[in-house]
């Protein structure tokens, strides 16, 4: 325990913060292919099924997201009740966006606007589907201007062939969006040459991707069409390739729709965030400080041991840095790499660095 106490000061302590990016490959074979579905959990209520990364079952699985599909009860799919599991949807497209746009001052709850430009006004993403990534992969944040998403036009399962359309926060670094009570945001575009027509938005602290449906109907992309000659996601999913995406809306469960892109996901990639705060401390001792230890076997019949003649300056030799509180409790310990040896004739500074 010390004897001897030194008070820092403001100038002896700074605070840094460091982000640490970690890459997210997601494949499609994991959400649709590999474990024959085993790793796809469904429930009861049927409002959005799970993926893992292995057979749910296992104890070694590790859940890596949901998804789920919703719309808006100002919707043109939620006219009538007779629509499949019409409640849920709106219920789930509620929730969501309660959370991730917030209430107008009336008390109601907001619909995703397109642009991101809520007061302004402008066209609304009434359909969506949500993807809803874990904490162990998102972590603190998805970084800006990483995520890619990737669907397949193919709407045979195994069976993707090369005409993709990529979803990305192009641009995102320097024009997220701060509107929302979850957090910072960005748009989705299908390129990062078009970013006049947004198809969706990602949450980075949410680690929430909301994808408007008007990319499974035909025309989000005029490019794709000159292209390739027809049109995008005209028909969705497996086993049903004349399905189109109104028909399956109204007409399938939550699972169907959840399943029917999950199939189509060729590949999702984005960096996640892990914001490391510090605060550093300066433990500074002058010529005159700390050349004598407390400890009992520093001396030998009242003889300091590391002194040969009496008129040898005294020397201790520093292995470890405590920082105490205010009534000089111990809170924290720092250890050297090695010994430093202290004397009348050196000054020394100590960086001690605490991260939480």
């Amino acid at each position: 325990m010390a004897t001897t106490f030194k008070t820092l000061t403001a100038n002896d302590v700074t605070n840094t913060r460091t982000l640490l990016h970690e890459a997210i490959p997601l494949t499609g074979t994991i959400a649709s292919g590999t474990y024959t579905d085993e790793n796809i959990k469904t429930f009861s209520h049927g409002m959005f099924e799970s993926v893992f990364d292995y057979p749910f079952l296992s104890s070694s699985a590790n859940h890596i997201f949901d998804i789920t599909h919703g719309y808006s009860n100002t919707s043109n799919l939620s006219g009538t009740t007779a629509h499949i599991q019409n409640s849920k949807k709106i219920n789930v497209y509620n929730q969501m966006a309660a959370v991730l746009v917030g209430h107008d001052a009336t008390g109601s709850i907001q619909l995703f606007d397109k642009d991101g430009d809520i007061a302004g006004g402008g066209a609304k993403m009434e359909e969506v589907f949500f993807l809803n990534f874990s904490r162990l992969l998102s972590k603190d944040e998805i970084k800006k201007d990483s995520f890619r998403l990737t669907f397949a036009t193919s709407s045979q399962a195994g069976n993707l062939k090369n005409l993709n359309i990529t979803l990305g926060d192009y641009g995102a670094a320097s024009s997220y969006l701060v509107n929302s009570p979850a957090g910072e945001y960005g748009l989705l575009y299908t390129a990062s040459a078009d970013t006049l027509s947004p198809v969706g938005h990602i949450y980075y602290q949410a680690g929430v991707a909301v994808v408007s449906a008007s990319v499974f109907m035909g025309t989000t992309s005029e490019k794709h069409t000159a292209e390739t000659g027809s049109e995008p996601f005209s028909n969705l999913g497996p086993g049903f390739p004349s399905a189109s995406y109104q028909n399956l809306a109204t007409g399938s469960s939550i699972q169907v729709l959840s399943d029917s892109i999950r199939d189509r996901l060729v590949d999702i990639n984005f960096n996640n965030t892990v914001e490391l705060n510090s605060t550093i401390y300066f433990c500074r001792a002058n010529n005159n400080e700390f050349n004598y230890s407390a400890n009992p076997t520093y001396l030998s019949s009242s003889q300091i041991r590391v002194k040969n003649t009496t008129s040898d300056n005294p020397v201790s030799y520093i292995t470890t840095v405590g920082l105490y509180s205010s009534d000089n409790e111990l809170l924290a310990v720092a250890k050297l790499s090695e010994p430093l040896k202290k004397d009348p004739n050196t000054e020394l500074t100590i960086r001690v660095r605490l991260d939480y």
